[in-house]
């Protein structure tokens, strides 16, 4: 059942004060922006409702993330205010891309080395957390972080199998087509908003612009969620549910041949074409930099590194959730963007917990993270970010599309680490195979078949 999570009007919303991009150091602000004041008078009020925060120990604690340049200088200068607030606790930090980052934290967590706070996707808990023993019951700090803010439908997706709270939701999220404008305004077209667009553009730019250019560009993870939003389409049923696969191999074969065609069709380029490019993503890939790759299938939280990538030479839009991939629905889903977990290592939960208060219900931390990590799902986070006109537009635009056309949640079993490691997941062995002409979309359909079959055991 579609479940609408958040719709703010976009009317409402007016430029984004506090963006940062670029290679600069952010700084924190002075003092909270005065249209947070009401925010933070109620925030205030149920922070001391929960206990008082100032009773806090002297400390250490670390704190372990990943993003873009944008998501890093904002998350320091927050960490910056933080210390600013709570004199006496320090916060080591570490960060990266996302490219090997769950690789290097999933052996932190088996070797019980983790972070005391943990940015993490929500399939890790089941992925290293599977006994309840690596992230904390929040439960445990809630006189210190304010649970009252989320829902209890979101929380109850973050449980562990014992029933403790493993992490809080920083946002939800989608994947939605975002296009650069620039590039189909040479071409002398509009931006797709249906599959027979964007199959029209491929050819377009083969003829007016070049064999290099393309109105599409997909890694094997991209891949595998596009043909995922083509087969829930035209299923009308969500690929996992409840933990249990719902396809056969012939409709898996359907979806990889699906993406085979739009290969064919000079609508993305290949595989090995991408890999040429020596890139670890696309934010930093000189092609769609230039504009050569002119469109991207990304979660709707995730735009701002692409913003800053292209700079003002070239302009990045929300495009619009596809409907005539051929069924009921539109096949869209949603997830938890990320979430927030304290390791059960951690010698100081509490202050592991002010941190995570700080960042996601303050309205001081709020503001300064603004939508980095999506459009926040903290009621509180909402409020101060609607009233201070901060919510970001290209995001909230997205978030907004994505929720009102999403038909599914996602599956936390779609992500797990065996299926989508970018090393040597069994998303990017079959769509590498298929690319590089090692497989037939048979062959690889019958190796994501087993793979899912397993994971949903």
């Amino acid at each position: 059942m579609k479940k609408k999570l958040l719709s703010v009007s976009l009317a409402a919303v007016m430029a984004l004060s506090m963006t940062a991009c670029g290679s600069t150091a952010v700084e924190a602000p002075a003092e909270t922006p005065a249209a947070t004041t009401e925010a933070a008078a109620e925030t205030t009020a149920a922070t001391e409702a929960a206990g008082d925060a100032a009773d806090y120990e002297e400390c250490e604690i670390s704190f372990d993330w990943w993003g873009g340049d944008s998501r890093h200088e904002a998350t320091l200068a927050a960490i910056e205010a933080f210390q600013a607030k709570y004199p006496g606790i320090t916060v080591k930090y570490n960060y990266g891309a996302w490219t090997d980052y769950e690789t290097a934290r999933a052996l932190e967590f088996q070797s019980k080395t983790a972070a005391d706070v943990n940015q993490i996707n929500f399939n890790w808990i089941g992925d290293y957390d599977a006994d309840g023993s690596v992230f904390l019951d929040l439960n445990t700090v809630s006189d210190t972080l304010d649970l009252s803010q989320w829902g209890d439908e979101y929380l109850d997706m973050m449980k562990d199998v014992n029933g403790g709270l493993a992490a809080v939701p920083v946002s939800m999220t989608g994947r939605i087509f975002y296009w650069d404008k620039t590039t189909f305004d040479e071409a002398g077209i509009e931006i797709p908003k249906s599959l027979a667009d964007l199959r029209a553009a491929g050819k377009t730019f083969a003829e007016k612009l070049g064999d290099d250019y393309y109105p599409l560009a997909l890694g094997p993870y991209d891949r595998m969620i596009m043909a995922t939003l083509y087969l829930q389409s035209k299923l009308d049923q969500p690929i996992i549910a409840d933990g249990t696969f719902n396809y056969t191999e012939e409709q898996l074969k359907d979806g990889l041949d699906f993406i085979q065609s739009l290969e064919d069709d000079h609508v993305i380029p290949s595989l090995e074409t991408i890999d040429g490019d020596a890139a670890d993503s696309f934010d930093v890939n000189e092609k769609f930099i230039s504009g050569k790759y002119a469109g991207i299938l990304e979660w709707d939280s995730a735009p701002k590194k692409y913003v800053s990538a292209l700079g003002d030479a070239r302009e990045l839009v929300v495009g619009e959730e596809f409907t005539d991939f051929g069924g009921k629905s539109t096949g869209v889903f949603y997830k938890v963007s990320m979430a927030m977990a304290i390791s059960t290592t951690c010698e100081h939960p509490k202050e592991a917990a002010m941190l995570i208060n700080y960042l996601l219900n303050d309205p001081e931390g709020v503001a300064i993270m603004a939508t980095e990590r999506g459009i926040p799902q903290s009621e509180i986070a909402v409020k101060t970010l609607s009233d201070a006109d901060a919510l970001d537009p290209l995001i909230l635009e997205a978030h907004n599309k994505v929720m009102d056309s999403a038909a599914f949640a996602l599956d936390p079993k779609f992500e797990d680490s065996g299926l989508k490691s970018t090393d040597n997941g069994v998303y990017k062995d079959a769509f590498d195979g298929i690319s590089y002409g090692d497989y037939t979309t048979e062959e690889a359909a019958g190796i994501l078949f087993d793979a899912f079959t397993e994971v949903c055991q």
